[in-house]
């Protein structure tokens, strides 16, 4: 490293023989006298000063930088002038992923995170200050354990990038000391297809096929509520799985399924003739929403599911007066006393189609890939993790599968053949 220490006091110039001499600058007696320069790893100069008389403690800060860049521990001085918020504030705006998951994970960041980190310079991050935010975060209403983990994943992201732009030498939140609350226990306990079809019968005649849809092929709510007509492939087989409702901001807008995957469903026929039957009687309406945010561009989609005045479905209203409803009439929650809300019934909500469906796949012995693809998964891990008690027994399987090759080993044979 190609480094010095700069006396601003002092410039060199040779006089009328040539010779060269010290003389005091414009600057001298003034501000701070030593400098002490060097180049980035981006090639761009960086500086520190110094006052008059701590020529030694430039000289040492500058073998100090040195000595960092040799080991890989370099971070930039300017990282202790910004912020942890004024870093995450620039960091969300050079996102890539869509501007409402921007703004729902910048919305994380400022309610929970700058509370307890925003006005902390970024370069003098620790592990303990990670680990005052995950206590703060225990006390805190509202936010448990897999709330927890989403904010501690999005300040672990934002401290990342400052590790790459050399803010930091290491994200304390790799930090062996730094421990996350376990997640909510709460296996899947899927429906079976009597509940199924016990809610389907309560619902008005208009959303029942959504019931079709949802535990016959595993959409989300807001995809079955963005499924347009389009989504039936021509060879009445597969379903097209391409945009979801969803609300930002209290307001709806179109956008790509969660994870921004696009993906193919396999149709079966039972569903393809609910769907028809459904269009046959309840025409597709288009309806027009911006895409993705409020601001965004308009698109329109003739959906399949509209409400009773022909806009689309708002998912409060459907919960609340179609769904719970449903719930109750079925068995699965008390009925609402007059006036009286429905209780909470977060387990029974229309996801629990999508475990019904997934459930099915697996007993019938679908490979989890294919689970995890026809249900829009980030990866067959995911499936895994939230399904893996569902899967058939494997013993069984185990047992009859030796017994196919000891099993043709009669008295007297020499043990069991090779399996071809």
């Amino acid at each position: 490293m190609a480094g010095h220490v700069q006396d601003r006091w002092y410039k060199t110039e040779r006089d009328a023989s040539g010779k060269p001499r010290r003389v005091k600058t414009d600057r001298y007696g003034t501000g701070k006298r030593y400098r002490a320069r060097y180049p980035g790893p981006d090639g761009t100069e960086q500086s520190e000063s110094f006052p008059d008389g701590q020529k030694r403690r430039a000289e040492k800060w500058l073998n100090a930088i040195e000595t960092d860049m040799t080991r890989g521990q370099y971070t930039d001085p300017k990282s202790v002038r910004i912020t942890f918020r004024q870093y995450a504030e620039k960091w969300l705006d050079s996102k890539t992923p869509s501007p409402s998951a921007r703004k729902e994970l910048g919305r994380r960041l400022r309610l929970h995170a700058y509370p307890v980190l925003g006005s902390r310079p970024v370069g003098t991050f620790r592990p303990e200050h990670i680990r005052e935010l995950l206590a703060a975060l225990e006390t805190k209403p509202g936010v448990g354990p897999s709330y927890t983990r989403n904010i501690f994943a999005d300040v672990r992201s934002v401290l990342s990038a400052a590790v790459d732009d050399s803010l930091l030498s290491r994200n304390p939140c790799s930090a062996r000391s730094v421990r996350l609350p376990k997640a909510d226990a709460h296996p899947v306990v899927p429906w079976v297809s009597t509940q199924v079809f016990a809610v389907r019968a309560a619902l008005l005649e208009p959303y029942r096929a959504m019931v079709d849809v949802g535990a016959g092929c595993g959409l989300r709510q807001g995809e079955v509520f963005g499924l347009a007509e389009d989504a039936i492939d021509a060879d009445g087989r597969t379903l097209h799985v391409v945009r979801q409702i969803k609300h930002v901001e209290g307001r709806p807008v179109f956008a790509l399924p969660k994870g921004g995957k696009k993906r193919d469903v396999p149709l079966p026929g039972s569903v393809a003739v609910a769907l028809r039957a459904h269009m046959d009687a309840c025409k597709p309406v288009e309806i027009t929403l911006p895409w993705d945010t409020p601001e965004g561009p308009k698109v329109s989609a003739r959906l399949i599911f509209t409400a009773e005045q022909g806009g689309m479905v708002w998912r409060s209203n459907f919960n609340a007066k179609d769904w719970k409803p449903a719930l109750a009439k079925a068995g699965f929650i008390p009925e609402a006393e007059e006036g009286e809300r429905y209780v909470g019934a977060r387990e029974h909500g229309m996801h629990a189609l999508r475990h019904f469906y997934a459930s099915a796949l697996l007993d019938a012995g679908e490979n989890i890939k294919a689970v995890s693809e026809y249900m829009g998964h980030a990866d067959p891990a995911l499936t895994l993790r939230v399904y893996a008690h569902l899967m058939p027994d494997s013993r069984e399987r185990a047992r009859r599968a030796i017994d196919r090759v000891f099993g043709a080993s009669l008295p007297g044979d020499h043990g069991p053949q090779t399996a071809q």
